[in-house]
């Protein structure tokens, strides 16, 4: 899984980042991006940590696997995350909002990488690349690359995978604990059988996404 990430060094970079996100489909909760690169300094050579944890797609893992996934890349890794809310998601739309989160994300680890680096953006720039999974890609001044089921493909994006599902996981067992009625540790804010009939009966709460079917059909 580590193809790109060597073609991305052989063509002269220094800093990989891997993004992904998670959290498009849901009817409720923020959609939240994770940036990765696997090492947190420049690189000179081709190498990356060995892990200790399986550091693959997310959607492959157990719950407590990626959360030992999770521990171990935020010990070994350089790792930032982007979250756009439920509001702006209703505002710009879902593909905008993972655009912006994945930029967010991107931009957050740059600026922690140079300050860990003592370097400054600008003369980092022509040497950052990003991989990001999927087929679309926010509009970024590194070399940007979307890689179509990239998470099973690319190290860095399957990392990046982990540090976003977790993160939001965590957020929706928050939401659990504030709007209890809906279940949303059990979901994550997915369209179950069990959401979908709580939000018939309990109308929908604020964090959820007053835009997407079936909420936006049904007037809540």
């Amino acid at each position: 899984m580590l193809s790109w990430e060597k073609k991305a060094f052989l063509n002269g970079a220094s800093l990989i980042i891997g993004v992904d996100e998670a959290g498009r489909g849901p009817l409720a909760g923020p959609v939240v991006a994770g940036a990765t690169a696997l090492k947190p300094h420049p690189l000179d050579k081709f190498s990356v940590p060995a892990y200790n944890t399986v550091i693959d797609d997310s959607k492959k893992l157990s719950p407590s696997q990626r959360e030992k996934a999770f521990k171990e890349l935020s010990k070994k890794t350089l790792c930032f995350v982007g979250v756009k809310s439920h509001s702006f998601i209703d505002k710009n739309n879902i593909y905008q909002a993972t655009l912006a989160a994945m930029k967010a994300a991107v931009t957050g680890l740059v600026r922690d990488f140079c300050a860990i680096n003592k370097k400054r953006i600008k003369d980092i720039r022509k040497n950052t690349w990003v991989l990001v999974d999927g087929n679309a890609a926010p509009d970024l001044p590194y070399k940007t690359v979307p890689i179509i089921k990239g998470d099973s493909k690319s190290l860095s994006i399957a990392a990046a995978s982990i540090v976003a599902k977790v993160t939001r996981d965590r957020m929706m067992d928050l939401y659990d604990k504030k709007y209890p009625v809906y279940g949303f540790s059990r979901h994550k804010g997915y369209g179950t059988r069990f959401h979908v009939e709580a939000i018939q009966k309990y109308g929908a709460c604020p964090i959820h996404r007053k835009t997407f079917a079936p909420i936006r059909q049904d007037g809540y």
